[in-house]
């Protein structure tokens, strides 16, 4: 009976192991051209380079483990015009599966040498009459630097707040036979208190996706709701 058991288990591993990627054209979207340099009020400020995914100590060869989770990333800073400064990061990964998934800025940071604080959920209407997007924000800080920072990863088609909430979305489209792509969407800014960086982030965003265009919007913020 054991045997039979473990046999069972085996044959039914194989048969729900998901093999269908979600990815389809997103995997060939250019994010350079897709995200805007100028918008709004907004204008590119090349000097400025925001925090990136890495690993934390410890893992073996981060550079190449990290370049599998993701094959797309844009890192750029943005100005209002009136001298604060918001910094964006997209990132997109083709596999969020198990193993390979997108990384939390709580990690990022954390390896950056940042001291994360002060996290909980939110989420912000970008556009009168749609679904608000669940997002997550935090408050880092690396001696006297301040960051306050809001993300959302999107799991394909859905958006998750943490880690939990990803790991059921995947094997939710692992129980179609679907491998989901992912993208981590992450805005932050320096040299404000939390309560005006967020105000500020929620302005940057909503600005940010009315200038994506409308066939371009679902890689960002899946289908809200």
């Amino acid at each position: 009976m054991a045997c039979v058991a473990i046999i069972a288990a085996a044959i039914l591993a194989q048969v729900l192991t998901p093999r269908e990627l979600m990815a389809r054209t997103a995997a060939s979207m250019d994010l350079q051209k897709i995200i805007p340099q100028n918008f709004g009020t907004w204008t590119l400020v090349p000097s400025i380079s925001p925090v990136t995914p890495t690993e934390p100590e410890g893992y073996v060869q981060p550079d190449r483990f990290s370049a599998k989770i993701y094959s797309q990333e844009v890192a750029r800073g943005y100005s209002d015009g009136r001298g604060n400064i918001v910094m964006l990061l997209v990132a997109y990964g083709p596999v969020q599966n198990y193993r390979l998934k997108s990384h939390r800025p709580e990690i990022c940071y954390t390896a950056n040498g940042f001291r994360v604080s002060d996290k909980y959920k939110s989420q912000i209407s970008y556009r009168d009459g749609a679904n608000p997007i669940k997002l997550t924000r935090l408050t880092t800080q690396r001696e006297t630097r301040l960051e306050p920072v809001s993300y959302w990863m999107r799991v394909g088609n859905d958006i998750a707040t943490g880690p939990v909430e990803s790991q059921i979305i995947r094997l939710k489209y692992g129980l179609r036979g679907m491998i989901p792509d992912g993208a981590l969407v992450r805005v932050s800014t320096i040299g404000l208190s939390p309560e005006a960086s967020f105000a500020l982030q929620d302005k940057f965003i909503r600005d940010l996706l009315a200038a994506i265009p409308p066939e371009e919007l679902k890689f960002f913020i899946g289908t809200p709701g």
